[in-house]
């Protein structure tokens, strides 16, 4: 029965001494000896080495040729076979060692560990020992850049522990790969290569097509310690990296020997009748494979199949490779299979995150009439990048914009999933030319039947550049903060509301100036709430930071607005991100009185002729008399086909800015339709000259009929 290594024991005074000749050494009438390096690491008995009676206990100066002796300086007992620490050694600062003041110490003695071989090169450790004194634990004695010697299991147990837990530390597939190639690199080998799947598969999909690997990294030594008469071969091509020396692909053939040893999942050495004829097949002909048991090659399987392989070498002059390192090698090799698994997984999650995400926001803004735009949006931390912020400018007719900011609960894939459903239902709404607080009536409907805890807030506006008007509806949201001309913020004041998904509660909306060159920010809560800090002391240093940064410019010039949206997240500390932040910025130009010309027209034959009158004043007075003929071409089609149907006055607008916009509106809900009229049809032409003729057009339903309209460029 093999005793622990770690008993304390000790002799009673008076107690018959043991049998057992191991007994014998402790009990040895010399004095225990004061060794330099007697505390090191005990050195492993040969195998074979014949046990002496208990009666030869005195200590050897010189080790001899063989026999399993051990040297005096190394703390070890040269009359028994099975590597004894002798009492010199457990006096001198043993590993588990507890020396007595008044007795000599009585340890039960170290039995060799079963299985791990002796080191070779012996007389290389001799040397080194006779001219430092220093073992492995110090970490000097041995070779320059080469791996550290594993003399036993609890070395191999402790370097395995380490590797892996720094495998672990990755959380992307290169993290996970440089984690391996750095844990290896020189402690378990000199160099390294790893190869995986090209494409590597995700989760349970099942690959299609021949099963290529790609060389992801190499590691090795540096280029200053390495010798001649290393692995690689005297004459190395530039730049002298592994990778430029093997092929980067690799298509492992059905049947053939790399193919036999990636289904074997076990890592075999390099002189094993498999991997001979593997390595050059993975490393292509022009490197020369390491022989012996040099190199090791250890397939990486996942969690379904193999997806890689990896391959370790040592130089000649190292310490050859032991069978136990095949273990290590698979324990490395199974770690970080597993780990290249999940961050592939984690990968697939989270682009499929950003693209729900991005999806789910606008790609562009729009350019509306009179209104500049920027925007900006952060999720709550970078491994959750989805969530229930978003932002939205919608064009209305008339050249007005809906703005729109809200924010579902939460911040997750449900909440972004929620939130795409209420922006799409918000879109259709602004289409049909609602109220401000009849759209949040609706969203508050939807929002009920897609569950009964889906809970939001909102905050709709409607800007008319023509009468420098904003209306404002508020669903529980924070209040918006307008930016004036002069350097002054102000936080507009809105009825709160109750938050979308409560149900059987009424909106209400207001109507506020929006003078030009104002700013309007729209933000969600995530920007002026925290941990920190409560809502409205974040809405006072936001209006602070505006103020601030308008200052900047002068009380003429607003900030420009991509730099104030920086300016403004800069606000932010590093204990502010808490929620996800979507943040909309509106410059208000407007568009000048002089620029709007409006008028109604009776629905009756003559108005198509009036408003062509009207059309040639408006763009003489404008400059604009290159655009004569198409014009009145075009507003007496539209006119005419409107006048046909309504029963109340039909409205004519030019509108001068950066083109000439055409809206003709009546009171019928029908929207016209382009179609192609035959050659024998009187009419159906009308439409498809302004399809021809105009840069854009469009028709948008109102709640009271519709709006025709049309764009022509400026020359």
């Amino acid at each position: 029965m093999t005793e622990h290594p770690t008993s304390h024991e000790r002799r009673q005074s008076g107690a018959p001494a043991p049998a057992d000749p191991r007994g014998a050494l402790l009990r040895t009438s010399e004095p225990p000896s004061q060794v330099p390096g007697s505390g090191a690491l005990p050195v492993q008995a040969r195998t074979g080495d014949a046990p002496r009676g208990p009666g030869a206990s005195k200590p050897r100066a010189k080790r001899g040729k063989s026999g399993g002796q051990a040297s005096a300086d190394t703390g070890m007992s040269a009359s028994s076979g099975t590597g004894v620490p002798s009492a010199a050694a457990s006096g001198a600062g043993s590993e588990h060692s507890q020396p007595s003041a008044t007795e000599p110490d009585t340890h039960r003695p170290r039995p060799a560990p079963e299985g791990i071989p002796i080191q070779p090169d012996a007389e290389q450790g001799r040397a080194s020992r006779a001219s430092g004194g220093k073992e492995r634990r110090t970490a000097q004695g041995v070779p320059q850049g080469g791996p550290m010697p594993m003399r036993r299991d609890g070395d191999r147990l402790r370097f395995v522990g380490a590797a892996t837990r720094r495998i672990a530390r990755g959380i992307d597939l290169d993290e996970i790969v440089m984690g391996l190639c750095r844990a290896t690199v020189p402690t378990f080998a000199d160099a390294i290569l790893v190869y995986l799947r090209d494409p590597l598969p995700v989760g349970d999909e099942r690959p299609t097509g021949p099963l290529v690997l790609r060389l992801r990294r190499t590691d090795r030594i540096p280029e200053e310690r390495d010798t001649e008469s290393g692995f690689l071969p005297a004459l190395r091509p530039e730049p002298s990296e592994l990778s430029a020396m093997t092929a980067e692909l690799c298509e492992v053939r059905p049947g053939g020997a790399l193919a036999e040893v990636l289904r074997g999942v076990r890592p075999v050495f390099a002189d094993a009748p498999a991997a001979r004829a593997a390595l050059p097949e993975l490393l292509g002909d022009d490197l020369p494979v390491p022989s012996g048991q040099r190199a090791i090659l250890a397939p990486l399987r996942g969690r379904r199949r193999v997806i890689g392989a990896a391959l370790f070498l040592r130089r000649p002059e190292r310490l050859a490779f032991e069978a136990d390192d095949l273990l290590v090698a698979a324990q490395l090799a199974t770690h970080s299979a597993l780990g290249i698994d999940k961050a592939v997984l984690y990968g697939r999650e989270a682009y499929i995150a950003d693209e729900l995400q991005r999806t789910m926001l606008p790609e562009t803004l729009p350019r509306p009439t009179g209104v500049r735009l920027a925007s900006r949006y952060l999720p709550a931390a970078e491994t959750a990048r989805v969530g229930g912020d978003w932002y939205d400018a919608i064009p209305l007719p008339g050249s007005r914009v809906a703005l729109v900011v809200g924010d579902v609960m939460g911040h997750s894939m449900t909440s972004a999933a929620i939130m795409g459903q209420l922006r799409t239902t918000a879109q259709t709404l602004a289409g049909l030319d609602l109220p401000p607080q009849e759209v949040l009536h609706h969203l508050d409907e939807q929002a009920q039947r897609l569950g009964t805890d889906r809970m939001a807030t909102c905050l709709y506006a409607v800007y008319d550049p023509v009468s420098h008007r904003i209306t404002i509806a508020n669903a529980g949201h924070p209040p918006p903060v307008l930016l004036h001309l002069g350097g002054r913020a102000e936080v507009l004041r809105v009825p709160p509301g109750a938050p979308i998904g409560v149900g059987g509660v009424d909106f209400e909306a207001v109507e506020l100036d929006a003078p030009a060159g104002a700013t309007l920010l729209l933000y969600t809560d995530g920007l002026v709430e925290s941990r920190l800090r409560d809502v409205w002391t974040g809405i006072e240093q936001l209006r602070e930071k505006l103020a601030a940064v308008a200052a900047l410019t002068g009380p003429d010039h607003p900030p420009p607005l991509e730099a104030l949206c920086d300016e403004v997240l800069d606000m932010l500390g590093p204990g502010d991100r808490d929620d996800d932040i979507a943040l909309l910025a509106a410059r208000f130009d407007g568009i000048a009185p002089s620029d709007v010309a409006y008028w109604f027209l009776e629905p009756e034959d003559a108005a198509p002729g009036r408003a062509r009158r009207l059309a040639r004043r408006a763009l003489a007075r404008w400059g604009m008399e290159d655009l004569t003929d198409s014009v009145e071409l075009l507003v007496s089609e539209v006119v005419t086909n409107a006048v046909r149907y309504a029963s109340r006055p039909v409205t004519l607008r030019l509108l001068r800015t950066d083109v000439l916009r055409c809206e003709v509106g009546d009171d019928v809900p029908q929207l016209p339709r382009l179609r192609q009229a035959r050659a024998t049809d009187e009419g159906g032409r009308g439409l498809f000259l302004v399809n021809r003729l105009a840069r854009r057009w469009g028709a948008t339903r109102l709640s009271t009929g519709k709006v025709v309209w049309f764009e022509l460029n400026r020359n």
